[in-house]
């Protein structure tokens, strides 16, 4: 069986592109139909390849941002990179009715799991809040009660992914908490200046240490090493903390 499973991970398979949304001037989800998907863990990712007509080949991984559902659709959120290869085809090129190559799902750390008790803390820099969303979708479905705080740190209100659906979850679920940070320009009329996430920005919207939650720390490398030493900082389990990094600027 565990085989079996890994082969399928390994498989390339052909998804066709069914639907696809703006989330932000730069950044659209994907909602793609992959037939004999096998389902998937919340905080997992796939990867995604491209073939030119000259046989070029170009492959990217991308976190999932759907929950998890066997033999459902598989939606990912791509941030468009000016300079890349893959995501500005993805962005900006793709259209409903085409067809991309996907291998997954990949990853067994970063990920989240019903059956987990502990509180949780997801700290989002920029697009790292994608496999996040993928855990807040999934606790919802789920009807789980383990309370959730997110604290997301985007540049401008205009860069927040999900912006609709996030407040939402907020308004429907009193065990989910969410912080907006915002390092170059705030809402109009917000009392919080713009910074990076500093220490009294966790201590003041994350769990106490003592609370022992499980925490999810995703973003570019400096966001995502400067929240870490914030929670070890702060006491909290490094044993406890989960992080995922990628290139680029928050």
């Amino acid at each position: 069986m565990a085989r079996a499973a890994l082969s399928g991970r390994l498989t390339w398979r052909a998804g066709t592109l069914v639907e696809a949304r703006p989330e932000t001037p730069t950044a659209r989800t994907l909602v793609l139909d992959v037939p004999d998907w096998p389902g998937h863990l919340p905080g997992q990712h796939v990867d995604v390849r491209l073939t030119a007509p000259d046989g070029y080949r170009a492959q990217r991984s991308y976190s999932i941002a759907s929950a998890w559902q066997e033999g459902g659709k598989v939606e990912l959120t791509i941030q468009r990179l000016d300079d890349g290869e893959v995501s500005p085809y993805l962005t900006d090129v793709l259209e409903v009715g085409d067809q991309i190559e996907l291998r997954g799902p990949v990853g067994g750390w970063f990920v989240w799991r019903e059956a987990q008790q502990h509180p949780v803390l997801l700290l989002a820099g920029g697009s790292g809040v994608v496999p996040l969303m993928a855990m807040v979708r999934a606790r919802g479905i789920a009807r789980a009660k383990q309370p959730f705080r997110m604290i997301y740190s985007a540049r401008t209100p205009e860069d927040v992914l999900y912006r609709e659906e996030l407040p939402r979850h907020v308004r429907d679920d009193l065990g989910f908490d969410l912080f907006l940070n915002f390092t170059r320009k705030a809402p109009e009329g917000s009392p919080n200046p713009p910074k990076r996430i500093d220490v009294p920005t966790i201590n003041t919207h994350g769990w106490p240490p003592d609370f022992t939650p499980d925490c999810y720390v995703c973003g570019p490398t400096t966001f995502v090493e400067t929240a870490a030493d914030i929670l070890v900082a702060l006491g909290h389990d490094p044993k406890r903390i989960r992080t995922e990094r990628f290139g680029g600027t928050s």
